[in-house]
């Protein structure tokens, strides 16, 4: 089921040159209708399963492995609050290098030091002292007892260094985790798809597809 085929249209009065009568309409797509799971849905976790996004992988690739079709990439993006496909979703391989070397001029500029992030840090009891992942300087040391046991850890077992690139692909990483709706209940968010997009009974009311608009021309 194609999204824009359900789209309905909206006659909006023409604001062309040649324009003569108030009774010359174009026809358009109404946008501001834009479909959208329901809150009890799209709040719950049981109706999801977590999906990574593999290599290149696009929203029609998964819908057609998910739903066996690949019109129904609106469900995966809407799934995810996913409005624009070219900032929140990942980028190609060609294109995450083609948008490193115009923020940062070359590849090889990325390999330079962009943080140094702690080392996860367990005592002898195999306990947690230190999460990894935080932030910190390069010289960062770090003193815990183990039992009554003072112990001080300091680099190069303390801190790694991230680049450019490792944080770059961090966070193109991050973007690769999503959920996807389990199959079952596709015809749950199709049915109200479906009601969303057809127009009920008003004064600008033409059909359940069609509606005009109210906008007045300025001379």
């Amino acid at each position: 089921m194609g999204y824009f085929r359900q789209v309905p249209n909206l006659q909006y009065i023409s604001r062309e040159d040649n324009f003569n009568s108030s009774f010359n309409y174009s026809e358009v797509k109404n946008l501001f209708r834009r479909a959208k799971l329901r809150e009890d849905i799209f709040g719950n976790l049981v109706f999801f399963n977590k999906y990574q996004i593999i290599g290149d992988n696009r929203p029609d690739n998964i819908a057609y492995e998910i739903y066996n079709d690949s019109e129904l990439d609106w469900v995966v993006l809407i799934s995810n609050n996913i409005l624009d496909v070219r900032s929140e979703w990942p980028l190609s391989q060609n294109a995450f290098h083609n948008y490193l070397e115009d923020k940062y001029g070359s590849l090889e500029a990325t390999g330079g030091t962009h943080h140094y992030e702690t080392l996860e840090i367990k005592n002898s009891r195999n306990q947690i002292v230190l999460k990894s992942g935080l932030e910190v300087n390069s010289d960062f040391t770090f003193t815990y007892y183990d039992d009554i046991l003072e112990t001080t850890v300091t680099p190069p077992n303390l801190v790694r260094e991230v680049t450019i690139y490792d944080y770059e692909e961090s966070l193109q990483d991050q973007k690769r985790n999503i959920y996807v709706l389990k199959p079952e209940y596709l015809r749950i968010v199709l049915d109200d798809l479906e009601d969303i997009m057809t127009y009920k009974d008003s004064s600008q009311y033409i059909n359940d597809k069609l509606k005009r608009a109210s906008n007045i021309r300025l001379t």
